[in-house]
């Protein structure tokens, strides 16, 4: 039986590599993408991800910083996305990842929710992100731990910057 939800919950995670993606430091988390990525694209509840012609996202810009990379996708819902996260293969490679990349104080990930059918560009999810920082958790960007339903996701009034290219 299959329904269709008026929503999709959208993931940014963001990181600051430790060295060069070509370094034999990363050599590991590199030769795993494909795997790990074509893992993701056959999980239940899976929607989309970010990527350019080279078929993952490495090479993307995100905040005008060529030591971070984006991963970005959108799920059915929270439950789907931690199912992902904390099995299989992914689940080996988060276990390994502060050999490869840098400990941030700062929120590296963001959900929200976004209506069926949209894909959300790295300007969202940048906005997104500078959101939950400067704000903690809302309907706006949260976290799995704070989390909030589908429809709740639209921006109170001046919450966020004009012109960073969200919703």
């Amino acid at each position: 039986m299959t329904t269709t939800a008026a929503y999709e919950l959208a993931q940014v995670n963001i990181s600051r590599l430790k060295a060069p993606l070509d370094s034999p430091q990363l050599k590991d988390f590199v030769d795993a993408l494909d795997s790990v990525n074509a893992d993701a694209e056959a999980a239940d509840g899976y929607v989309w991800r970010l990527k350019s012609d080279s078929g993952n996202a490495t090479e993307l810009r995100v905040f005008d910083d060529d030591w971070l990379i984006i991963n970005m996708t959108v799920w059915r819902d929270p439950n789907a996305l931690t199912a992902f996260m904390y099995q299989g293969h992914h689940r080996e490679l988060l276990s390994r990842r502060n050999e490869w990349f840098e400990r941030v104080a700062e929120a590296m990930t963001a959900l929200w929710w976004v209506p069926t059918g949209h894909r959300p560009t790295i300007a969202e999810a940048e906005t997104r992100l500078l959101h939950l920082r400067a704000n903690g958790p809302t309907p706006y960007a949260f976290t799995l731990r704070t989390s909030y339903p589908a429809g709740s996701a639209e921006p109170v009034a001046g919450e966020v910057p004009d012109g960073l290219g969200a919703r």
